[in-house]
C-alpha cells in the first residue's frame, strides 16, 4: 500500500490517504512537541510521498498547530491538493462560556479564528471535537449546514461522541435535509477496542469513515514498553501511560512483538497495520513528534498482515463483552432453533443446563 492509494471518506466523494498526518504535536506550547523546523520536515516527507490528509484542531498547542500549517502552506502558494481538517469545541479563552462547545455562537467564532490561523478561506473537514451535552444536536447540525452552504466548510465529521448521539444527529440531518456527518474520529488500537461494541458497527451502518486517533495508544505500542522494559524520563510519565501498564496490555504488547519478530519489523508497524486492516477504518491518524517516528510509522503501509497473524492479535486483544452484546451472542440458538441461517448452524441445546434439556 502507498499513501497515494486514496480512499473515499465514508459515504462521501472526498478522497484521502490511508494514513492521516495528525498535528497535535506541532509546536511546543504545551511543554512538549515538535519544533517548527521538525514540523516542516514531517510535512515535507508526508506530502512528498503523496499524502494528502492533515488533521489539526483549534486547541492543539494553543492554536499554534493551525498557525504552523497556515504559514507552511502560505509559503508554498496554497494547499489545494491537501484535505485539511480541523476541529471545534475546545476553548482557547478562559472564563468565556461561549468560547468553546458546539453552540452556534461558539462554532462560528471558532471557525473564523481557525481560518485566520490556517490562512485559508475554507476547511475541507470540520470536526465536532467532542460531545457537548449542553447544546441540542439540531442546533449544532443546523449551524454546520449553514457553514457548508456558505462555502467555508466542505464536509463535517464527529469525534469522541456516544454512538446514540451520532445516530440522533444523522437522523436529524436526513430528516431536515442538512449536511450529514461523513466521518467518525475515535480512539482505536490493539489496546483500546471497546469502540467495537457500538461505535464501529454504528459507523459502518451510517456510512461514516473512521479515522482512529492514538492507534499506538500514546506510545505503549511502539516497542519501548514491556514487562521488563520501560523508558525512563518523559515516556514513563506521560499522562495515562503508567496506569495503562497492566498485565492485559503487556500480553497484547508481547503478541505484537511476536508478530513483529516474524516479519522482521517493529511493534509500531504491526500495531498500525492491524488498525489499517480493521473493517470500516478509512485513515488512522499518525501522531509523530519527530521525522524519524513518522518514517517508522509510514513503514506500516508495507506490512500486509496474514489472516493467521491478524487472528493472533485479535485473540490477544479481544475486549470483554458488555451488555447486551454478550447476551445477544447466545440468542441465535433460541431464535434459530437448530436451523441454519446465512451459513451458520445453531444448536438449541448448546447453552441450556442438562436439567433444562431433560425437562424440555
Amino acid at each position: 500500500m502507498k499513501l497515494t492509494d486514496y480512499r473515499t471518506l465514508g459515504r462521501s466523494g472526498l478522497r484521502v490517504s490511508p494514513l492521516c498526518l495528525g498535528t497535535m504535536t506541532f509546536g511546543t506550547d504545551w511543554g512538549w512537541g515538535a519544533e517548527i523546523d521538525e514540523c516542516r520536515a514531517m510535512l515535507d516527507r508526508y506530502l512528498g510521498a503523496g499524502g494528502n490528509f492533515i488533521d489539526t484542531a483549534n486547541i492543539y498547542t494553543k492554536g499554534h498547530s493551525e498557525a504552523i500549517l497556515g504559514d507552511y502552506f502560505a509559503e508554498r502558494g496554497g494547499r489545494d491538493r491537501v484535505v485539511l481538517a480541523t476541529k471545534f469545541c475546545g476553548s482557547l479563552h478562559r472564563g468565556d462560556p461561549n468560547a468553546g462547545g458546539a453552540g452556534r455562537k461558539a462554532i462560528q467564532q471558532q471557525l473564523e479564528q481557525s481560518l485566520r490561523r490556517l490562512r485559508t478561506d475554507c476547511v475541507d473537514l470540520y470536526w465536532m471535537h467532542f460531545h457537548d451535552p449542553h447544546t441540542p444536536i439540531e442546533e449544532t447540525l443546523r449551524t454546520l449546514d449553514d457553514l457548508v452552504r456558505s462555502g467555508k466548510v466542505r464536509y463535517i465529521g464527529v469525534s469522541d461522541t456516544p454512538a446514540w448521539k451520532v445516530v440522533q444527529g444523522q437522523c436529524e440531518a436526513a430528516f431536515r435535509g442538512w449536511s450529514p456527518f461523513v466521518a467518525l474520529q475515535i480512539e482505536y488500537s490493539l489496546i483500546e477496542r471497546t469502540v467495537e461494541h457500538d461505535l464501529m458497527p454504528m459507523a459502518q451502518a451510517c456510512g461514516l469513515g473512521v479515522t482512529p486517533w492514538s492507534p499506538l495508544k500514546g506510545g505503549l505500542l511502539t516497542g519501548k514498553y514491556g514487562r521488563n522494559k520501560q523508558p525512563q524520563g518523559e515516556g514513563r510519565h506521560l499522562p495515562g501511560v503508567s496506569k495503562s501498564l497492566t498485565d492485559r496490555n503487556y500480553a497484547i504488547i508481547e503478541a505484537a512483538e511476536g508478530v513483529a519478530q516474524e516479519y522482521d519489523t517493529g511493534v509500531a508497524q504491526v500495531a498500525l497495520a492491524w488498525v489499517l486492516a480493521r473493517p470500516g477504518v478509512a485513515s488512522p491518524i499518525l501522531g509523530a513528534r519527530t521525522l524519524a517516528q513518522l518514517e517508522g510509522n509510514l513503514q506500516s503501509l508495507d506490512l500486509p498482515l496474514s489472516a493467521e497473524h491478524l487472528a493472533r492479535l485479535d485473540a490477544a486483544s479481544a475486549p470483554a463483552p458488555i451488555f447486551p452484546h454478550g447476551f445477544l451472542a447466545n440468542t441465535k440458538h433460541v431464535m434459530q432453533s437448530g436451523a441454519t441461517l446465512n451459513g451458520v448452524a445453531s444448536d438449541p441445546w448448546a447453552l441450556a443446563p442438562a436439567s433444562d434439556q431433560e425437562r424440555w
